[in-house]
């Protein structure tokens, strides 16, 4: 076993909802009368935590008005949320991986409210063994929720492994000394995540779950 510990992303790795929160952040800039963030903005910070979001995709918005803002958002996604649903194969490779051994975490974007509900919600909470949340250490890209996590479990960076499906993921898991695989079925395009080098590029869970199984 090279990989110890496999740290997943949520939102675009694990659970087909990139566009749904791409459509969320321009619905809730549109209820507070701002200029609505284009497709490609709105994608581009998925992962990262809310204030690092709302700079970059609603840059004239009043930090007094983040709570307001992040309150409309919630509504939005909380309608689509019924109809985000795991990837295809996702169930079974996280089955074949707690199977085998490894310990699986998550380092998610999400607020810790929004993990624990997609957690009950998909059924998987008994194959993670920690994760880590944007609201109760440093966000993405700062490798903080990889460090805690390693240390929580007991891993060395050489035997953790990142998968992510944005830029943010990859840059965290650089910053903290880990390998990492890129998934290109999110939220951020194919291009972007190649040039930051990760160690394979995937198209599909089931291509991801044959990497897995090759070199994990």
């Amino acid at each position: 076993m090279r990989y110890s510990l496999i740290v997943f992303d949520w939102d675009g790795t694990l659970i087909d909802s990139a566009g749904g929160i791409a459509e969320c952040i321009q619905e809730a800039a549109r209820d507070l009368g701002l200029a609505v963030p284009a497709r490609e903005t709105a994608s581009h910070v998925i992962g990262l935590g809310l204030h690092d979001s709302l700079r970059t995709a609603v840059p004239t918005l009043p930090a007094d008005k983040y709570q307001e803002f992040a309150e409309a958002y919630r509504r939005h996604f909380l309608a689509r949320q019924g109809m985000m649903a795991l990837f295809p194969e996702v169930r079974e490779l996280l089955q074949d991986l707690h199977a085998a051994g490894h310990r699986l975490a998550v380092a998610t974007g999400k607020s810790r409210r929004g993990l624990e509900h997609a957690l009950e919600s998909t059924a998987l909470r008994r194959f993670f063994a920690a994760s880590r949340c944007a609201d109760e250490t440093n966000p993405k890209p700062h490798p903080a929720m990889l460090l805690e996590l390693m240390e929580q479990l007991a891993a060395a960076p050489a035997q953790a492994l990142m998968i992510g499906d944005t830029s943010h993921d990859l840059e965290m898991a650089r910053s903290a000394g880990v390998d990492a695989v890129a998934v290109t079925y999110g939220a951020h395009p194919g291009a972007e995540l190649h040039a930051l080098a990760p160690r394979a590029c995937v198209a599909s869970v089931a291509e991801l779950r044959a990497w897995l199984t090759a070199n994990a």
